[in-house]
């Protein structure tokens, strides 16, 4: 793997990640390792609030797993580090936002780390499919994920036949939040990732944590666990100095100031 397979560049509490593997931007073993290492900085930093997933070129945001690699003998169920395939998958504790802006055909595992960002925006070019299914493998991410996102029958359908979507149909079923010219695409992503960085960063976490374990209990369980704070990102917040900031700011008619903490 070159060294620049994955650039990042940090500004303003923004990290951006940039898969830059031509022709393609598939994903091997040595990018998911380092992908892995990215994300996990930027979740134990506190000085990075909100990232930013892309990719490079007009045509690819990623086919995702690199049928090359596998062909010269990387296995499909091998070790790609913290965090799993793509550094994002099976990061543990992963409580900080995340926008991925899809700049291509987005499909297999490329599409499987795109639905595991929080906001997904699309240039108008972009595509979607799951095609693992002419490969004789199982999109095991996307099987999980994608049927609790979007109607049972077109997950299905996507499951099963690897039938494309276009951005247009994608923002229609949901998984896409918004759709922009592509020149546009960039300025759009920060624009949204520099209003969340502005905000509360242990609000979100809250809120990424409640969203996640809540996701298979009950509505009264997850809700007592809640109002008890046990969560750990819950009980942080109503002990920080910005749950104090936020009531003194509304009390003083001005904005408030977050430190997270």
């Amino acid at each position: 793997m070159s060294a620049e397979a994955i650039k990042t560049r940090i500004e303003d509490g923004i990290l951006e990640v940039v898969i830059d593997r031509p022709k393609a931007n598939a994903i091997d073993r040595a990018t998911s390792i380092r992908m892995g290492e990215i994300f996990s900085d930027f979740r134990d930093n506190a000085d990075i609030r909100c990232a930013i997933l892309t990719a490079s070129g007009p045509k690819f945001f990623s086919a995702g797993w690199d049928l090359k690699a596998a062909a010269s003998g990387e296995e499909v169920d091998g070790d790609y580090g913290i965090g799993g395939f793509g550094g994002i998958q099976e990061l543990e504790d992963f409580n900080k936002p995340v926008i991925c802006a899809v700049n291509g055909i987005c499909c297999g595992g490329g599409f499987e780390m795109a639905l595991c960002a929080d906001i997904i925006i699309a240039a108008e070019h972009a595509s979607f499919a799951l095609p693992e299914i002419r490969s004789g493998t199982v999109a095991d991410a996307a099987s999980i994920k994608l049927p609790k996102r979007i109607p049972y029958h077109v997950a299905m359908e996507m499951l099963l036949t690897g039938r494309w979507l276009d951005a247009e149909e994608a923002h229609r079923w949901g998984f896409v939040n918004e759709i922009v010219a592509a020149d546009e695409l960039m300025n759009r992503a920060w624009d949204i990732a520099r209003l969340i960085a502005s905000g509360p960063p242990l609000v979100y976490a809250a809120i990424k944590e409640v969203v996640r374990e809540a996701e298979n209990m009950k509505f009264l369980d997850a809700l007592k666990k809640i109002t008890n704070s046990e969560f750990e990102t819950v009980a942080t917040l109503y002990s920080s100095e910005d749950q104090l900031e936020g009531a003194r700011a509304f009390a003083e008619k001005r904005d408030p100031v977050w430190k997270g903490r």
